[in-house]
């Protein structure tokens, strides 16, 4: 198998619309929480959410494009765009370029709005543009189509472990030869009326309405995660592609864990066993020794079942050595990105690993005694990291686990 590394990352997030503004605000644990602004939230028992903020598409997208795309589309666009440009990729096979982009929900805010039309002024002022605007896999195309990948294109959706999957199956492609160079991540744009009430009635989100206190990973107080949006975009490339090159390098992805729960629609498995598999997978494929210089990013969505069987599955995964891995969940700063949480979590990971500091776990103030590890609360730490994990776990029982190294790389 062919070693695999990422050479670009791009980004839009409620913290920050690129890589540098959103690492500045992980370290320093700021939180992109907030009152909602998209609608009146009056009847609502949900009130905040993580937008994201200050976006322009315009310098990369013409007006005609963002008119005919949903939101979560140009929130990939800008994504991609950042990470090829810092990927330094101009010229090459494009019949051996893929797109690996997906989303949980995708343009769920285009079929709210099409399905008021339809209702208020009949079925002949539904755009036509609704259909391609609307379906989960655009991104992909879109981002295909600007950058003529020819390659396997591969739109993954397995709710919030979408854009995990999607680098994950990214990185086999490439390693296996069927790609040199794979665009590879997720984007959601879900902070709509009917999105929030939906994960409102199906008692998913946080009732607390404070931004300080809403998302709150592995603490006894939390109740709910909180929504969150944008995308994350990493260029996976075939080493001896990049070193041809002479790209730059971030880190290398070392392994990758998928496994299903197969058990509830939306719970976790209580003996944390698949997820538990998933971990060991990415870590036996890896070679990673579970030591000191392990970050692991959960999945850590601050909801009373996903972070109690979370930690089960890292002690289960990791044994002795879990009471020694550094933790940390960046969901307390983005909220829950659903199907862009994972790629934006990757690229949490790699940062750390480049810089040699672990991001928090915020708003951080209650033990629990069923959340036991070090989560990295409330401060960020410098440490020698070499390696790091991306945990994600989507409704429907799916699991993914991501494993990165620093070493081993020019």
């Amino acid at each position: 198998m062919r070693k695999v590394v990422i050479t670009g990352m791009g980004l839009v997030s409620p913290v920050g619309n690129n890589v540098t503004d959103f690492w500045t605000s992980l370290i320093n644990g700021k939180c992109g929480i907030g009152p909602i602004t998209r609608y009146d939230t009056s009847d609502f028992k949900v009130k905040i959410a993580a937008e994201v903020k200050d976006f322009d598409p315009s310098g990369i997208m013409d007006k005609s494009e963002i008119r005919r795309s949903d939101l979560f589309t140009r929130y990939a666009m800008v994504a991609a765009h950042q990470a090829m440009q810092d990927s330094g990729l101009e010229q090459m096979d494009k019949d051996r370029l893929g797109v690996y982009i997906g989303s949980g929900i995708g343009g769920i805010s285009t079929m709210v709005d099409e399905c008021i039309k339809l209702q208020t002024q009949g079925p002949h002022r539904v755009s036509p543009f609704m259909v391609p605007m609307m379906i989960a896999n655009i991104a992909a195309g879109q981002v295909a189509i600007r950058y003529g990948a020819r390659g396997p294109c591969l739109p993954v959706v397995t709710a919030c472990a979408t854009s995990s999957h999607a680098i994950g199956e990214a990185f086999r492609a490439i390693a296996h030869g069927y790609a040199d160079v794979i665009i590879s991540g997720g984007a959601e744009a879900s902070i709509v009326a009917l999105s929030v009430a939906g994960f409102t009635s199906s008692m998913a989100l946080s009732l607390r309405n404070d931004p300080q206190s809403s998302s709150i990973p592995f603490d006894k107080r939390r109740d709910g995660f909180v929504m969150g949006e944008g995308a994350g975009v990493l260029i996976l490339e075939a080493y001896e592609h990049a070193k041809a090159r002479n790209a730059k390098i971030y880190a290398e992805v070392s392994g990758y864990g998928n496994t299903c729960d197969a058990y509830h629609i939306t719970s976790p498995l209580p003996d944390a066993s698949s997820a538990s598999k998933a971990i060991q997978n990415a870590l036996n494929e890896s070679g990673i020794k579970p030591d000191e210089h392990l970050y692991i990013n959960a999945h850590g969505t601050s909801t009373p079942l996903n972070d109690k069987t979370e930690t089960l599955a890292i002690k289960k995964a990791l044994g002795e050595a879990a009471q020694h891995t550094v933790i940390s969940s960046t969901k307390s700063m983005t909220g829950h990105m659903l199907g862009a949480a994972g790629a934006v979590e990757a690229i949490a990971c790699v940062l750390a690993l480049k810089n040699g500091i672990v991001p928090p776990t915020i708003g951080y103030k209650e033990p629990d005694p069923d959340c036991d590890l070090d989560y990295t609360p409330n401060h960020a730490r410098q440490l020698p990291l070499t390696s790091a994990l991306s945990i994600s776990l989507g409704f429907g029982g799916h699991n993914a686990c991501l494993a990165f190294c620093k070493t081993g790389i020019d």
